[in-house]
């Protein structure tokens, strides 16, 4: 039985060192919000696998129409 209890008391403690950790990083730490962007490379949009160089690669064509469709 004081096995059980050392080990509940332990467990116990444990969980109010994080309970309070968590509580300080809460009251201490101010956030600053950030604009984050970061450049996508066009031949990963396009799917272009072949050398950065552009040696030889053939990229595909739009899919884009200078009229609408006849439905509308």
């Amino acid at each position: 039985m004081p096995t059980l209890f050392r080990l509940l008391i332990t467990l116990i403690f444990l969980a109010g060192l994080a309970f309070a950790g968590m509580f300080a990083l809460v009251t201490f730490v101010d956030v600053t919000p950030r604009e984050v962007s970061q450049r996508v490379p066009t031949r990963d949009l396009l799917g272009e696998t072949g050398t950065p160089g552009g040696g030889g690669t053939v990229l595909p064509q739009p899919n884009v129409t200078s009229t609408p469709p006849a439905g509308q």
